[in-house]
């Protein structure tokens, strides 16, 4: 196999062509077998093949920065950057991670899964790297910055508003940056015909760019006529344009255009990658792709294209994804409550499938709101909507809430609108790796006046939540986990803001007040307690804010008090509950309180499970928590 002779970006150089085309279809049987075995990003990088052999034979890596937006369609650019033998690994405990890792290697200059950020990045480390060629250290420049700097963005990223403000810096300040437009239909596509194709080619030859140049420098210097003749030529070149050319976005902004070029033929893309390297100033290279090339399964997946994908079958591919716990829930719930009020819309950021918005999608596509990659756009949007008299549900992962506080807080909090925000993935997701796990949006959201913070410990808890949700008069989140959903009977099912009492010890002398999914690992080490002679209370907070009197009454009765939550330990719900108590209790009264949480640090990839029980917030560890206490 040629695959197994490629150690290093060099080892590409030596191929010919027919060659390449035998290894771009090796590279996606070895990803579609390892995704198959490990789950994983499939269909963009399935796509991104013959781009990224482009790359690397064009660009000298890690000399050149090739940077990746978003990182999970970099799988290729692991296999041919010395990662081949631990691929197998690929988001395992300890293995490779799913994406672009500073700690794997110097190929790797960016740890991103987060999208529409690398313009950003690129704009940056252009500055540095001209900086440091100002001062006359073109080696640091090199190795710090890159000598070449090139982004690939797509796959959806240029829908995020990031990625436009960086444009505009760059387009501004002139700085050299190839920006590579990975197109797989899921992204920005200017409209151009074949015509233009063709003249935009010849615009953007090298040749044809310096003679350009000379030019208007010999127009300029013709005495009293020379300004206003360059002046005239711009224009001609301008009309000629608008004549033979629809417009672009990107030319206005100061960043030049070349493409389309198929996205599937390295010969072509090399030529046209030199051709760009040779102009000076930003430029972008429209590559168009198709998400999931090569392997059948996901090419004929008309929602995705495989974008993600469980362990399955490679020789047949995957089954249709459907939702499935939590996600299973909300998509049902939403289908109740849309049913029973018209009022009641749905917002996503990209994730129509993964939040599980498809069904609502297909009853009420006028009712159902897909703004991009744009969270921010995403809850200002729903604040209008809710102006005019809406219910906007958003659905949205935890982990990219993050990245619209400011107007959670400002836009929506402030002006005190009935928005409820969804958060699926919350807590610890797993596999994906540290940018992923969501346990910011207790701490975050419980910051937020006048914010309500349900947090289910069940699939029918997340429904009765969102009803409850879509009742009050202001903002609120209902958050939960990945995965599986407890199925309880009705009996244990709470309502409206209060907690539920899930047990209570006899001569209870410890009180577990626990959260979301965390209530059944409290359960488990209620048991195993039990089971050594300490009886415990238990509690499903369910309303992390406001906290139930009821609840924090008990709790105060009992000598310790324990609390457990899948997010950050300080200023999460725990701290919550301990300025409550000292507020309610006076004096030498106050319970010794325990916070068991995540710490303040970014957990790596891995199994969730795994990774709660090495925190100790399983039910073992919490009872060895316990234990530990009592005996001190």
């Amino acid at each position: 196999m040629i695959l197994e002779t490629i150690k290093q970006p060099a080892d590409l150089r030596r191929l010919s062509y027919t060659e390449l085309d035998e290894l771009a279809g090796e590279i996606r049987d070895f990803i579609v077998q390892v995704v198959s075995e490990n789950a994983g990003h499939l269909g963009s990088n399935l796509g991104a093949v013959e781009l990224t052999l482009a790359l690397h034979r064009v660009f000298d890596s890690p000399r050149d920065a090739i940077l990746w937006d978003t990182g999970h369609q970099a799988y290729v650019h692991k296999l041919v950057t010395g990662r081949q033998q631990q691929f197998t690994t690929l988001r395992q405990a300890g293995g490779l991670s799913g994406y672009p890792c500073r700690a794997e290697s110097d190929h790797d200059f960016v740890e991103n899964s987060h999208a529409s950020t690398i313009l950003s990045y690129a704009y940056g480390l252009a500055v540095a790297r001209d900086a440091a060629i100002l001062a006359g250290e073109p080696d640091v420049a090199s190795r710090r910055a890159g000598h070449r700097i090139v982004a690939v963005i797509g796959d959806g990223s240029m829908t995020g508003g990031m990625a436009y403000e960086a444009l505009n810096n760059l387009g501004h300040s002139g700085r050299n940056v190839i920006i590579v437009l990975n197109d797989n239909g899921r992204s920005y596509a200017p409209t151009v015909s074949n015509l233009s194709k063709s003249l935009t080619q010849v615009r953007l030859n090298p040749v044809y760019m310096r003679r350009q140049k000379r030019l208007e420098q010999i127009v300029r210097t013709v005495p009293l006529v020379g300004s206003r003749a360059h002046k005239g030529m711009e224009a001609m070149k301008a009309a000629v344009r608008e004549m033979w050319e629809p417009a672009t976005f990107f030319e206005p902004l100061g960043v030049r255009y070349m493409g389309p070029v198929d996205g599937h033929r390295v010969e072509d893309l090399e030529k046209a990658l030199r051709n760009a390297a040779e102009f000076d100033g930003p430029i972008v290279l429209h590559v168009l792709t198709d998400k999931g090339r090569g392997y059948p399964p996901a090419e004929d997946d008309d929602e995705k294209h495989l974008h993600d994908a469980p362990v399955f079958d490679p020789a047949v591919g995957p089954p249709r994804w459907v939702p499935v716990g939590y996600t299973q829930a909300f998509a049902e719930a939403m289908i109740k409550e849309a049913e029973s009020n018209p009022k009641v819309v749905a917002i996503t950021a990209a994730m129509p499938g993964p939040t599980g918005l498809l069904p609502f999608q297909e009853r009420w596509p006028d009712r159902f709101f897909d703004v991009g990659i744009a969270e921010q756009h995403a809850v200002t949007a729903a604040t209008g909507m809710a102006m005019g008299g809406l219910r906007p549900v958003v659905a949205i992962y935890s982990t990219f809430m993050n990245r619209a506080w400011d107007q959670v807080m400002y836009d929506c909090a402030l002006h005190e609108q009935p928005i409820v925000f969804c958060l699926d993935r919350a807590g610890i997701t797993g596999d994906d790796g540290p940018s992923t796990h969501g346990v910011m949006d207790i701490a975050l959201f419980s910051k937020v006046p006048g914010m309500t913070v349900f947090a289910p410990s069940s699939a029918q808890e997340l429904q009765v939540m969102l009803h409850d949700a879509l009742e009050l008069d202001g903002p609120s989140v209902v958050r939960y986990p990945r995965g599986a959903a407890r199925q309880v009977p009705d009996d244990q099912v709470g309502s409206g803001l209060h907690a539920r009492l899930v047990r209570r010890g006899a001569e209870s002398e410890v009180c577990l007040l626990a959260v979301g999914k965390l209530v059944a690992a409290a359960e488990a080490a209620a048991t195993e307690l039990e089971a050594s002679g300490v009886d415990c209370t238990v509690w499903d907070v369910r309303v992390v804010k406001p906290l139930d009197p009821a609840m924090i009454a008990d709790a105060a009765r009992h000598p310790l008090v324990v609390t457990v939550e899948d997010g950050v330990r300080e200023g999460g719900a725990g701290s919550l509950i301990v300025d409550t108590l000292a507020t309610h209790c006076a004096g030498p009264d106050i319970p010794r309180v325990e916070v068991l949480g995540t710490p303040i640090r970014f957990l790596p990839h891995g199994k969730p499970d795994r990774i709660l029980a090495d925190l100790g917030l399983d039910g073992p560890g919490i009872a060895s928590t316990i234990r530990a206490i009592l005996a001190s």
